[in-house]
C-alpha cells in the first residue's frame, strides 16, 4: 500500500559562482536547518536522509549532516549526475510512501569547479562512453561535451522545425525577468533577446555565452512527510506530491540518431506520461513548471517532452509567450537553471523550493496567481530522469 507525501519544508541557499561560497558542510547544513525550520520541527524528527552531490567523496553526505546532528539516522549518498537532488527526493518520497518511514529529508549540494564540466576518473570507462561516442558521430564541433549534448539537440529541433536561433535567446531573455524577482538567484540582471544574441557566440547559428547556464555552488533541502505525522505533529499540510516517475534510457538513446534523444528527451517524455497516468491530468492543467533549463535549447526540446506543446510548436509556444505570465503555463518563474544557477546536486531540490512556495502562495513577486499543479522536470544525461507533480492541498 502506498500513503500520501506531503512537502513539509523546503530550503535554500542564494547560489553563487565556484570560490564565492563557504565549504560544502556549511552549505548544506544552513539549506538543512532552513528546511527544518520552515517544517517546524526539529533533527531529531528525520528518520531517513538522502544526500545528493556529483563532485564529492563518498560519505560527504555524512560529514554535512554531521554539522546539524548525529542521530545515528541511515543516509544513504546519490549521485546521478544534473538529477541527483531529484533523485533523493524520489527515494526521500519512496520511504514515506512505502511506510519505511514518516519523516525524511532530502538534502542536495554542490562544490563546482570554474569551468565546463569534465570527468574526474579518467582511467576508467566512462559512463558518458556511448553519449560521447553518439555525439561523434552526429555533431561536428571541437566544443566541450555538455555544449555538444544540448546544442547539437537544439541543432537537430532547428534543422527539423525550422526553429531560429533567436528562439532561444527569447526564452534566455524570459529566465531574466523571472530572476530578477528572486533574491536567491545567481543572475538577477534582465537581459533581453538583442543582449543575448549579442553575448560571445560559443557555437556559431547555434549558441551564445548566455544561452548556457554557469557553473555555480549551492545547497537545498526538503523534508517530507506522511498525513499521520504532521497530524500527530500539530502540522497544516500545504503540498503533497500527487505524482511521481523516474525513468532512465532505452535503445533509442543511441538508436534513434537524434541529439534529442541523446539528452533525454524520451526520458523526460516517458516519465512526464507517467506522471499525468498516475494523476489523471493533462499537461494543460498544469498552472507552473519548474523544468531543467542546463541550456536554453534544453528548455524548448523539454516544452515537447512534457507535452506542453505539441512536438515541433515549441517556437511558436515561446513567440505566443505561453512560457511566461499571463501566457498557458509559468516556466521556471525561479530564474531557472540559466539564471539562478546549476550546482547539480542542488538542482533538483531548489525546484522543489520554488514549486513549494508557488503552491502555498508565498512566492511573493514571482507568485503565479492560483497555482494549484505544479511540475518539476530534473534530467541527468547518463542518464535519469525525475518529474514530480506537486498540488496545493
Amino acid at each position: 500500500m502506498s500513503q500520501d507525501v506531503y512537502v513539509l519544508g523546503v530550503g535554500m541557499i542564494p547560489f553563487c559562482k565556484p570560490g564565492a561560497h563557504e565549504p560544502y558542510p556549511k552549505m548544506a547544513a544552513t539549506a538543512t536547518r532552513a528546511a527544518l525550520a520552515d517544517a517546524g520541527i526539529g533533527y531529531v524528527s528525520i528518520q531517513q536522509a538522502y544526500v545528493g552531490y556529483v563532485y564529492g567523496d563518498s560519505t560527504a553526505g555524512q560529514r554535512a549532516l554531521y554539522e546539524v546532528g548525529m542521530t545515528g539516522i541511515p543516509v544513504v549518498n546519490v549521485n546521478n549526475n544534473c538529477s541527483t537532488g531529484s533523485t533523493a527526493l524520489f527515494l526521500a518520497r519512496q520511504a514515506v510512501a512505502s511506510g519505511a518511514a514518516e519523516c525524511v529529508l532530502a538534502l542536495g549540494f554542490e562544490h563546482m569547479s570554474p569551468g565546463a564540466l569534465g570527468e574526474v576518473f579518467k582511467d576508467r570507462p566512462s559512463p558518458f562512453q556511448w553519449f560521447n561516442e553518439a555525439t561523434d558521430e552526429l555533431v561536428i564541433s571541437d566544443l566541450p561535451l555538455a555544449l555538444r549534448y544540448f546544442g547539437g539537440a537544439g541543432l537537430a529541433h532547428m534543422q527539423e522545425f525550422g526553429t531560429r536561433v533567436e528562439t532561444f535567446a527569447k526564452i534566455r531573455a524570459k529566465a531574466s525577468r523571472h530572476a530578477a524577482n528572486n533574491p536567491l538567484a545567481l543572475f538577477r540582471k534582465v537581459v533581453t533577446e538583442e543582449e543575448v544574441m549579442a553575448s560571445a557566440m560559443l557555437w556559431p547559428g547555434v549558441m551564445t555565452r548566455l544561452m548556457a547556464c554557469p557553473p555555480t555552488c549551492g545547497a537545498a533541502a526538503a523534508v517530507v512527510c506522511s498525513e499521520d505525522f504532521a497530524r500527530r505533529h500539530g502540522k497544516a499540510l500545504a503540498v503533497r506530491i500527487r505524482a511521481q516517475a523516474m525513468t532512465t534510457d532505452r535503445p533509442a538513446t543511441f538508436e534513434a540518431n537524434d541529439m534529442r534523444e541523446v539528452v533525454g528527451f524520451g526520458m523526460a517524455r516517458e516519465a512526464a506520461a507517467l506522471v499525468y497516468e498516475q494523476a489523471g491530468v493533462d499537461p494543460r492543467d498544469i498552472d507552473v513548471v519548474e523544468l531543467h533549463d542546463c541550456f536554453a535549447h534544453n528548455e524548448l526540446v523539454s516544452y515537447e517532452a512534457l507535452g506542453l506543446c505539441p512536438v515541433g510548436g515549441a517556437q511558436a509556444f515561446v513567440e505566443r509567450g505561453d512560457n511566461t505570465y499571463g501566457g498557458q503555463v509559468v516556466t521556471n518563474p525561479s530564474g531557472g537553471l540559466l539564471s539562478k544557477g546549476h550546482p547539480l546536486g542542488a538542482t533538483g531540490l531548489a525546484q522543489c523550493f520554488e514549486l513549494a512556495h508557488q503552491l502555498r502562495g508565498t512566492a511573493e513577486a514571482r507568485q503565479v496567481p492560483g497555482a494549484r499543479l505544479a511540475l518539476q522536470h530534473n534530467l541527468g544525461v547518463g542518464g535519469a530522469c525525475v518529474v514530480t507533480l506537486y498540488e496545493r492541498a
